[in-house]
């Protein structure tokens, strides 16, 4: 028996100089791997419960039932067995991993002298597992697998602003940025999914012959490992392991009308009366951003909306929901600013003045890390939102956003921003789902520009922030919103149009509006939003009225054309409403992805693995989005073993190959399995 491990209840543990090794069963065909050179591991006392059970050290893992593993320790090494996944750890400390067929999934990369007799001499010295000393801190540190596969493909791990839904030989940044979200779990197509259970800034590299990853301040590392053998049963693995969202309301599967910004209350409620008596549908509105007097006021500036009660009444009577967008920043000008510094409810700063943001005042983000600032925010919400009838909140700025992101420069109640930062928007969705739950709503669900691990359970919709206005942005949101739905993030959704340099009098504009409206109908969320040009003049001189507002963005304020276009697709969503509703529930029960790859429902056809354009929306639907300016026809692939309808034509197709299809300007390709025809 070798000396460097032992059995511990659940767990294989390793012990090698100053390091600490677990492995342990973490739900069905699944292990957790944690490592360190601290005196313990965090989080040892055994007290499993992540977030939601107050220790930390869980991050995003939920509480596990034990497995059933075998534990086998020999001269040579230790091994552990749960379900169908298999690591073995050799007693020079290289992990090594299995699914059920003794095929390699994981091997990590270990170069050391310290065995000659098995054949590991290697003059490079370099460790699997590394840990770098931060001189007077904790740790900076690096996994290293090994590329087992040449031909591996890799999807999740978040949303970036680049094209490739395929993420293998890409290098990401582990950090949060306005429209980057880094959610760090990963589906591999040779049949493990993986997540990076630290909350740390760092980055990953999925090389050609290594991945690794990183973290540049941390205390341990943390990882997550599932054996599967279709990516779906993966992701289930994966939102037993986290939690899913909750069940959506029914309001939220309609469309969503906003803009940058409705200045008044009688503006906002002009354009809900005129929804109505167009006859068109429209499930929530929003007021957006500085309808507040200072940033840190959570209420409605008295001067511009004067009567909430009344407009949210006529609202509800209208059958449509308000949503209204809720900011972190603090300013120094604000009624709050003085009791929350106080307090210690406010993010700090190492260096120079505490300033996090710039805009429209000098602000600094309260701390959602921090139990007491959730519980003041929520109560100020509560008071001056909640109890007049908002029911969905629009936690925006979640990242958070700084003006300059000096990681290294913020420190939250948990500890700096770049050893736990990435936790922050899953913290500010916990704070408004635990005050709504506690409040007594069941269905909960706010729309956050950001996401981590996890966040889901919290009720997160994610949007993919301030993008721009081309078609190069639009081929990027699909990327993202694929990637998101692999993350674990079912809830998606991006500014119809984009956000910035949309012209409303611009014809190129027009057809980018349309073929990205007609893309959202076949979105989890159908939300129009933008900053379009030209910017509206100031109206009002006092609090929020000096952010000024963008041009007109209701589907009427373009032609006549694109009005009409607009209005088939309105009404085509919410003929689609059940279906989707029945997709909702999918993602609540067991994790599935909305919109997801063709790989996701047809794993065995290589070419789905191939094809990064298209989409399933719900398991019926093959949705094949232009992207493309000026483009009236595309070749779209219909996986094989299955019938496809032209859900425009009702012309039948055997899958199993690519076709032209026409794609006219009204028109998106989409083909159903279940013989739907639209018209």
């Amino acid at each position: 028996m070798s000396s460097f491990f032992t059995k511990e209840q659940n767990r294989l543990v390793y012990r090698y100089d100053a390091e600490k090794l677990w492995i342990e069963g973490w739900g069905e065909n699944s292990l957790r791997v944690r490592s360190t050179k601290l005196a313990t591991i965090p989080g040892s006392s055994g007290e499993a419960g992540g977030l939601d059970r107050g220790n930390i050290d869980d991050w995003a893992l939920l509480p596990q039932v034990p497995c059933p593993v075998e534990i086998t320790i020999g001269e040579n090494g230790g091994s552990i067995r749960n379900g169908r996944i298999e690591a073995r750890i050799s007693k020079i400390g290289q992990i090594q991993v299995y699914n059920a067929r003794g095929e390699l999934l994981l091997n990590e990369y270990l170069r050391s002298r310290l065995d000659i007799k098995d054949r590991t001499y290697s003059s490079l010295e370099l460790e699997a597992r590394e840990f770098r000393p931060i001189i007077g801190g904790d740790y900076e540190i690096a996994v290293r697998f090994e590329s087992v596969s040449p031909d591996e493909r890799i999807y999740g791990m978040g949303q970036y602003q680049q094209p490739y839904l395929n993420l293998k030989g890409s290098d990401l940044e582990l950090a949060h940025r306005n429209s980057q979200a880094s959610v760090p779990f990963m589906i591999s197509s040779l049949g493990y999914g993986f997540l990076w259970n630290n909350p740390a800034v760092g980055r990953v590299c999925f090389g050609k012959n290594l991945t690794t990853w990183e973290a540049r301040s941390s205390k341990k590392i943390d990882y997550w490992i599932t054996a599967g053998d279709t990516p779906a049963e993966i992701e289930e693995a994966y939102s037993k392991a986290t939690g899913t969202v909750p069940m959506m309301p029914d309001y939220a599967t309609g469309f969503w009308q906003c803009k940058l910004r409705y200045q008044t209350q009688e503006e906002l409620l002009a354009v809900a009366r005129e929804y109505k008596k167009r006859g068109l549908p429209i499930s929530v509105i929003v007021v957006d951003f500085f309808h507040w007097p200072y940033q840190g006021e959570w209420k409605f500036d008295p001067v511009y909306w004067p009567d909430p009660d009344a407009m949210i009444a006529e609202l509800t009577k209208m059958n449509i929901e308000l949503m209204v967008s809720v900011w972190p920043t603090v300013d120094r000008r604000s009624e709050n600013w003085q009791e929350m510094l106080e307090r210690g409810l406010l993010i700090r700063t190492e260096r120079g003045y505490r300033i996090g943001m710039d805009f429209q005042g000098n602000t600094i983000h309260f701390d959602a890390t921090n139990p007491e600032a959730r519980s003041y925010v929520w109560e100020k919400a509560k008071k001056n939102y909640y109890d007049k009838g908002v029911r969905i909140f629009w936690l925006d700025e979640a990242e958070p956003e700084y003006t300059v992101y000096d990681f290294d420069n913020y420190r939250y109640y948990l500890g700096p921003d770049i050893q736990i930062g990435n936790v922050y928007p899953l913290m500010y969705a916990k704070t408004f789902f635990d005050g709504m739950k506690e409040a007594g709503q069941d269905r909960i669900l706010n729309l956050l520009r950001c996401a981590w691990a996890g966040s889901q359970r919290y009720g997160a919709l994610v949007w993919s922030g301030d993008i721009h206005s081309t078609f190069e942005s639009l081929r990027n949101q699909l990327a993202a919103g694929l990637n998101m739905g692999i993350a674990g993030i079912p809830w998606w959704t991006t500014d119809i149009g984009g956000f910035f340099g949309g012209e409303v009098t611009d014809p190129r504009f027009h057809e980018l509006f349309i073929r990205w409206f007609q893309w959202g109908c076949f979105c989890p969320v159908m939300r129009l939003h933008g900053y379009r040009d030209p910017i509206k003049p100031q109206y009002g001189t006092t609090g929020g009225a000096t952010c000024r507002s963008g041009a007109d963005n209701e589907v009427w304020s373009y032609t006549e054309e694109v009005y009409e276009i607009c209005k088939k697709y309105l009404f085509l969503r919410e003929k689609l409403r059940p279906y989707v509703a029945d997709q909702m529930r999918a993602a609540h029960e067991r994790g599935t992805p909305v919109m997801r790859p063709l790989f996701y429902d047809f794993p065995g056809d290589k070419k789905s693995w191939d094809t990064e354009d298209q989409f399933m929306f719900g398991p019926n639907y093959l949705v094949a989005p232009i992207l493309y300016e000026g483009a009236r026809e595309r070749e779209v692939y219909l996986p094989s073993g299955q019938k496809w309808t032209d859900a425009w034509t009702g012309e039948s197709f055997e899958g199993g190959g690519s076709l032209r299809v026409n794609a006219p300007l009204e028109r998106i390709p989409v083909f159903s399995r279940d013989g739907t025809k639209f018209g």
